[in-house]
């Protein structure tokens, strides 16, 4: 079969980029598209009339008291109040895994870098409005002003508008994505940037999710996708022995990278032992409009699509995705609110004043300044007499006058039954904040905690994103931080910035030659800490620990308890104190003190004159252990005299046997020398 060309090869993936995107976003478009109206209906003015209920009430007023969004905003701030984090753990179960502290640092200087709250706030609010959020990680070069300069960092980037830009696979079905073969990403860019970037005529990627009224969309915007597509690839690994017995492993890129790399291996004595064939995964990027692939990206560093999504709510239904933030079960009621508000205005405003009716003889003459009395207040008004039957003038008042319209009693019900069932839905968020004074902190606490539990399944589900967040990547960390030497900035949990040396070699406790902070061998477990829901939590554990002050009975207990409590205490001015008490705790051994707090406390061991009553006790010890030693060295010398002296008797009475032996030999040639004479 004759090889495709490459462009014959680009046309055909970016036909089966058109049939898979076509099939995702006809399946999830209803979806998606009540997730951007949900988004639309609370963040911007005028969107709760959108739809049939417009055409309903034009030309008449159009109220909105937006509950939804106060309580959307009241979810986000207890995100940003308490952040979620990502921690490494090493796959054996060690604490202090050396290692697992470096991804640590290297991801926080990583987030810091790239202000990657930014994407994470976005990401969270889009799922909490309107069920779905998404954010991305990438490779940038860490100083791309240096032309030599080939090393790189990753940076965490928002994704905007998540819900009618980002599709994945049809067949993933698991929340975080791990288990999806492609994925789009979907962005607009105006027509003369796309001429900019492309040199060439627009050619708009077929996008059908979106609200009729998009207020951004002009004629000059069109869509282009980013296609990432999960390619395994088998590769064959060979197995060298070394002359010394161990074994080494290389694949076909190191031998295409080498030439030279076989022929080393078999000078130093290498013998090739076995091969294995693997299955890898690797990630291909695409840029594409609707005519063509614009641009053929390459592999990405690491093994997973760099795309991190984000569920407010999640589950299938038909065997499709659905999903739904905090809005959508209350825009009804919001709605109905509106239009009764709307309502009760426009009865309001027609019939404030009661209006006399006159007949046309009455006011013939007057008409201005009956007209013109709500401007001018006139002090008085004339009318003129009016024609009896008889023919004479009469003098009379107006005939009747306007009556203001009564409020509907079904209207002033309904107004009742829909502000509870807002609370019904939403959570009652003004309970926490409607505190009756001299209760209890414990009753705090509980009513607190309870609306805390509204919003603690986003907080679970974006826990579940920013564990998938940090898989990505350390997968992308092993492929990109491999310079042999290269001095990275670091964060540790306390904000204090240091570093760390990549592949430096060093020497291990037996004296064997290794290298130090290798991230291509860097295998972790990814957990993730959600901080508590509350500021209350923290005044929660300060009361439980003066709680248990009154029942402590050891000082020593009672000093620690102190201490925490100091450490945990909130409050303005209160950072330096905080400091202080953990400093403490951690020369007590109750903290486990970080890589900077450890090297303080060394070098204060080294620089801090010894207590004498050490010194005295270390001196005393010193002589109990002479004096133990001289005890053994005499014992062993008492041991080998012994020995010697039985040794020299074994050796007297062997001499012994001996000399009778010798004794008796000569005796016998004697009698035989007699009795032959």
């Amino acid at each position: 079969m004759a090889r495709l060309s490459n462009d014959q090869r680009l046309a055909n993936i970016h036909a089966e980029a058109l049939t898979q995107f076509d099939d995702v976003q006809t399946a999830l478009r209803d979806e998606r598209l009540q997730c951007l109206q949900d988004r639309r209906f609370y963040s911007i003015s005028g969107a709760q009339w959108e739809g049939p209920l417009l055409d309903q009430y034009e030309n008449k007023p159009k109220f909105e008291v937006n509950k939804i969004m106060l309580s959307v905003m009241r979810v986000i701030n207890e995100y940003r109040n308490n952040r979620i984090t990502v921690d490494f753990v090493s796959k054996d179960g060690q604490e202090n895994d050396k290692m697992a502290e470096v991804c640590d640092g290297l991801y926080r200087a990583d987030e810091e870098k790239s202000v990657a709250d930014e994407a994470y706030d976005n990401a969270f609010e889009e799922a909490v409005g309107g069920g779905f959020g998404a954010w991305r990680l990438r490779t940038v070069y860490e100083d791309e002003e240096n032309d030599e300069d080939d090393r790189q960092r990753i940076h965490i980037e928002p994704i905007f508008d998540a819900d009618s830009s980002v599709f994945f696979d049809l067949q993933s079905k698991r929340q975080d994505k791990s288990d999806a073969k492609y994925c789009f990403v979907v962005t607009s860019m105006t027509r003369q940037a796309y001429k900019d970037a492309w040199g060439e005529s627009p050619s708009d990627w077929p996008k059908i999710v979106h609200q009729y009224e998009f207020d951004w969309c002009t004629p000059d915007v069109v869509y282009v996708a980013e296609y990432y597509k999960v390619e395994e690839k088998t590769e064959t690994i060979r197995i060298f022995r070394a002359i010394d017995g161990t074994e080494e492993r290389y694949t076909q890129d190191d031998f295409a990278n080498d030439e030279t790399l076989e022929e080393t291996l078999m000078a130093v004595g290498s013998v090739e032992v076995r091969q294995k064939r693997v299955k890898r995964k690797k990630v291909r990027k695409y840029i594409m409009s609707g005519g063509k692939v614009l641009e053929d990206a390459g592999y990405l560093a690491g093994k997973c699509i760099p795309i991190v999504p984000v569920y407010g709510k999640r589950w299938f239904v038909d065997n499709i995705e659905r999903c739904m933030g905090h809005v959508r079960l209350a825009k009804d009621a919001q709605r109905l609110k509106n239009m009764q508000l709307s309502k009760l205005g426009e009865i309001s405003a027609l019939s404030s004043v009661e209006k006399p009716i006159l007949l046309p003889e009455q006011v013939a003459g007057h008409q201005v300044m009956w007209s013109e009395d709500n401007l001018k207040d006139y002090p008085y008004l004339l009318v003129n007499p009016i024609t009896g039957a008889d023919g004479s003038q009469q003098a009379t008042g107006p005939v009747a006058y306007t009556r203001s319209a009564q409020i509907p009693p079904a209207m002033a019900a309904l107004l009742q039954i829909t502000e509870s069932d807002m609370q019904d839905i939403l959570g009652n968020q003004s309970g926490a904040e409607q505190i009756a004074s001299n209760i209890s902190g414990k009753a705090v606490e509980m009513i607190q905690q309870r609306v805390d539990m509204q919003s603690f399944i986003y907080m679970s589900n974006f826990a579940k994103g920013m564990k998938r967040c940090g898989e990505i990547w350390l997968s992308m960390a092993k492929d990109i931080y491999t310079e042999d030497m290269r001095k990275m900035k670091t964060v540790d949990r306390t904000g204090d910035v240091g570093f760390v040396e990549l592949m430096r070699p060093a020497l291990d406790k037996s004296g064997a030659m290794v290298i130090e902070n290798d991230m291509t061998s860097a295998s972790f477990d990814v957990n993730v800490d959600v901080g508590p829901s509350s500021s209350s939590k923290k005044s929660a554990v300060v009361r439980a620990l003066t709680g248990m002050l009154q029942i402590t009975q050891d000082p020593e207990t009672a000093q620690v308890l102190t201490a925490m409590a100091m450490m945990n205490m909130e409050g303005e001015g209160l950072a330096d104190t905080n400091a202080y008490f953990r400093k403490k705790l951690v020369r007590m051994g109750v903290v486990e003190p970080t890589d900077a707090e450890r090297e303080e406390l060394m070098a204060e061991m080294q620089g801090q004159p010894q207590d004498p009553n050490a010194i005295f006790l270390q001196a005393a010890a010193e002589e109990a252990t002479a004096k133990a030693a001289k005890a053994r060295a005499d014992t062993v010398e008492t041991i080998a005299e012994a020995e010697y002296k039985r040794a020299k008797t074994a050796e007297t009475l062997s001499n012994i046997d001996n000399e009778d032996q010798r004794l008796a030999l000569e005796s016998v040639k004697s009698i035989q020398e007699m009795v032959r004479g």
